[in-house]
């Protein structure tokens, strides 16, 4: 009965003692900004996506935890206007690149972070179409706002139109398989 007791209240402890120096940060989704850029042979494009949610959860200063939930329908195009923003908002939207009518949203899950100088080294699971990947970043915190540059590998997503790597002979119609995501995010 003792050691029951004693593994209870140790249990109990533990559970109290987590809860009190591990802190939750919601991240202001309306604050935060997420600026994706996709290049090709012949140039590039730029555009948006909005955070619908997000969270960092810390341990004194430890990254712990964190998830964040991208709104895919909010994809927009800043480098183009009239027709030229509306197709390739729509290419980008359709089952080519992103499959947005059955994809609404893109998820990154923090599974590790180490502290660094400057900041922390985090290790995601990036979830995009349904599909999910391990992805490595650099995360820096200053204050109550944090930035990274993430370099996605769209063809792990299974995203492959007008790739290299699986299409011959596309010449100046080929597509990089890997776009930037710039993102700042406030805490």
């Amino acid at each position: 009965m003792k050691t029951k007791l004693k593994s209870l209240i140790l249990a109990v402890t533990i559970i109290a003692t987590t809860s009190v120096f591990a802190q939750k940060k919601e991240i202001k989704a309306g604050e935060s900004t997420i600026n994706w850029t996709g290049k090709k042979v012949t140039g590039q494009h730029t555009g948006t996506l909005n955070l619908s949610e997000g969270f960092l959860v810390f341990d004194g200063e430890n990254i712990t935890s964190g998830e964040f939930t991208v709104d895919m329908t909010s994809l927009k195009v800043t480098d183009l206007e009239g027709e030229y923003k509306n197709k390739l908002e729509g290419h980008l939207s359709s089952d080519d690149f992103f499959g947005v009518e059955n994809h609404k949203t893109a998820k990154l899950v923090v599974t590790k972070a180490k502290k660094m100088d400057k900041g922390y080294k985090i290790a995601a699971d990036l979830t995009i179409k349904g599909k999910t990947n391990p992805i490595a970043f650099d995360l820096v915190i200053d204050g109550d706002a944090a930035s990274t540059k993430l370099m996605v590998d769209r063809t792990k997503y299974d995203i492959k139109y007008g790739s290299g790597s699986f299409f011959d002979n596309l010449g100046d119609k080929t597509i990089s398989d890997e776009f930037e995501l710039a993102v700042n995010l406030k805490m």
